[in-house]
């Protein structure tokens, strides 16, 4: 009964509330910002990749801007990116892709406010380390203490335990069904990592993100380009699939997939917005803490976060199973039941892998949706932390906080499928509440910014700057 309730709950919350709360908000965002997509990624992209090849040094207390970008995405970058795209399309039909590129292309006004807003009102910790996120913004921002102090908890509940037990579940599962290693001695090894990973504070996590992210996802893309080049006559089919299936998802397999337009659209956004994390307040933590010269900058580098986990990582993952075949509007159509079809999402990804490589392939996704886990782990713990010291204003609980995560990924060993799951889907999708609000609240503090930062680069890159006057 308990389960079913949350399931409720959630469901009510993802599928309405925060569906039309997020396109709204990402609606009117763009154009208070005046379509920030189109002028301001590459841009930043290319001023990202020259600071990396000039190897941009992190200065004490903070991250460099590729590294809280690197942070950002390795929480972005999980389960969801996989199973969470294979779910979309089982439910709502090829055309849920094209809907989740569109819901990736609102996240960035998103984010970039998010973002933005995280470096205006950041704080310093008593140790002297950089320190915001959406309470910070949320309490010196928009003056909303009580409502700061509850996204506060439900962040530390939804990322710092709950959901870094089902990641640790999704680790502990998948290389033990694709390599049978002892659950308990996955996880002993597992709280060992995160653990060394943990102890070495925001300089470790930042370094670990910095080298792992780039090479997981590069290689899991690559894997994707290998199946696109083996199966080119396949490409054109599989695109007219998809914007024939966003418009007119009737005309596939002859109506057989009962799937309506407003089905695409809904689990397209929905997942699509779940897999990015755009307006959840999950990744200002770690923008928080970038060291810029002004605060629109990182809001550029967070877009890039959100056009690399949608439309490069989700897109991939929908080209690796339409394009091998483990998705067939045939096969599909086959299913009389809503839960028949998310059943088959779960492995959707893994037959496409097991259809082109064959046993080599499946393994290789268990490493990959591993990967992603545990960045997502380091990724989350880190958000969590910084509402630890929010809520108790000294950085030295941090240390005992470490420990509580740790428990967490014990605990993962025993969260199968289940209410730990609904659970972990509800309270961020609770944590998301507050923070949309606020984001409403300074929508036009970031268009401000925005204009600032214009004026400023229109007298030379040199004149940048900004008085953090929370720090």
């Amino acid at each position: 009964m308990l389960n079913d309730i949350v399931v409720t709950i959630r469901d009510f919350l993802w599928d309405y509330v925060l569906l039309f709360g997020f396109i709204g908000m990402g609606l009117y965002l763009t154009v208070v910002l005046k379509f920030p997509q189109f002028s301001r990624v590459f841009p930043a992209l290319k001023k990202m990749i020259m600071g990396i090849i000039n190897k941009e040094p992190a200065l004490p207390g903070g991250m460099t801007p590729f590294q809280s970008l690197a942070t950002a995405v390795a929480a972005q970058v999980g389960t969801g990116n996989i199973v969470g795209v294979a779910t979309a399309i089982a439910s709502g039909g090829p055309g849920a892709a094209f809907w989740m590129l569109v819901s990736g292309f609102l996240g960035m006004a998103t984010i970039f406010t998010e973002a933005s807003m995280a470096q205006v009102f950041r704080e310093r910790d008593e140790n002297g380390e950089l320190v915001g996120g959406p309470a910070y913004y949320i309490k010196n921002g928009a003056k909303q203490k009580w409502l700061a102090y509850i996204f506060a908890i439900l962040c530390i509940i939804g990322l710092g335990i709950v959901g870094i037990m089902v990641q640790s579940n999704s680790i502990i599962t998948s290389i033990n069904t694709a390599f049978g290693v002892n659950q308990k001695l996955i996880a002993v090894v597992l709280m060992i990592v995160v653990g060394w990973i943990l102890l070495g504070g925001m300089s470790r996590i930042a370094k670990f993100s910095e080298t792992v992210v780039p090479v997981m996802a590069f290689a899991y893309v690559a894997s994707a380009v290998v199946i696109l080049i083996l199966n080119l006559n396949q490409v054109i089919p599989v695109l007219k699939l998809i914007i024939t299936g966003a418009f007119n998802p009737q005309a596939i397999a002859g109506g057989a997939l009962g799937i309506s337009m407003q089905q695409a659209i809904r689990f397209g956004l929905a997942r699509g917005l779940f897999s990015n994390e755009a307006g959840m307040g999950s990744t200002p933590h770690s923008h928080a803490v970038a060291l810029n010269n002004h605060p629109a900058e990182q809001g550029f580098v967070a877009m890039i976060g959100v056009f690399i986990c949608t439309f490069v990582i989700c897109v991939a993952t929908v080209m690796i199973n339409m394009l091998t075949g483990a998705y067939s509007a045939d096969v599909m159509s086959t299913f009389t039941e809503a839960i028949q079809m998310e059943d088959y999402a779960q492995v959707m990804t893994q037959t496409a892998f097991n259809l082109q490589f064959g046993q080599v392939g499946e393994a290789f996704l268990s490493i990959s949706l591993s990967a992603f886990a545990l960045t997502t782990i380091v990724g989350w713990f880190f958000f969590a932390e910084s509402n630890v010291k929010f809520i108790f204003k000294k950085a030295s609980i941090v240390r005992w906080f470490k420990l509580v995560g740790l428990t967490a990924i014990a605990l993962g060993y025993f969260a199968g499928t289940g209410i730990i799951w609904d659970l972990a889907d509800l309270a961020m999708g609770l944590m998301a509440l507050p923070n949309i609000i606020a984001l409403l609240i300074l929508s036009r503090t970031a268009a401000k910014i925005l204009k600032d930062y214009d004026q400023q680069m229109a007298l030379g890159e040199e004149h940048l700057s900004w008085d953090y006057k929370y720090e």
